[in-house]
């Protein structure tokens, strides 16, 4: 015996508990009425990614400072071993994050700025009904 669902042409949405529980909450609702603007503009900037990069470098050296002075304090074996873990794992996030600066952010930043000075110079090259505009060189373009 298999159910028969309705004859309408739309599919009913699914409620395999995919969903979270305060998707049906009126006040969720309501509050992401007010705020969904906001909160696509939070995540389609760079703002969680320089916040996660900030946090990973902080916790990186505050690890590696705790697991260098519990090592110099020259533990016994289950703690020295805690303490190198501790070290390691400071060190490798803190050059992570300055791996993915100078890898990603700043190549990133620096087209940016070439973009922003090519625009700027095209709008500043391209003449605007027959009007002379004076470019570097002395050269003068008509349009």
């Amino acid at each position: 015996m298999t159910q028969q669902s309705d004859t309408s042409d739309e599919p009913e949405p699914r409620d395999d508990g995919a969903m979270a529980p305060e998707l049906r909450n009126p006040y969720y609702l309501d509050w992401m009425a007010e705020n969904v603007a906001d909160m696509k503009r939070l995540v389609s900037g760079q703002r969680i990614l320089y916040a996660s990069l900030a946090i990973a470098f902080v916790l990186g050296l505050a690890l590696q400072v705790v697991g260098y002075a519990i090592k110099s304090a020259e533990p016994q074996e289950p703690l020295g071993l805690m303490s190198d873990l501790i070290y390691t794992l400071g060190l490798a996030l803190w050059t992570g994050v300055v791996v993915v600066v100078f890898v990603e952010i700043v190549p990133r930043v620096k087209r940016r700025q070439v973009r922003q000075a090519i625009d700027a110079y095209e709008a500043l090259a391209k003449p605007s009904r027959g009007e002379h505009v004076q470019v570097s060189g002395g050269d003068k373009r008509r349009g």
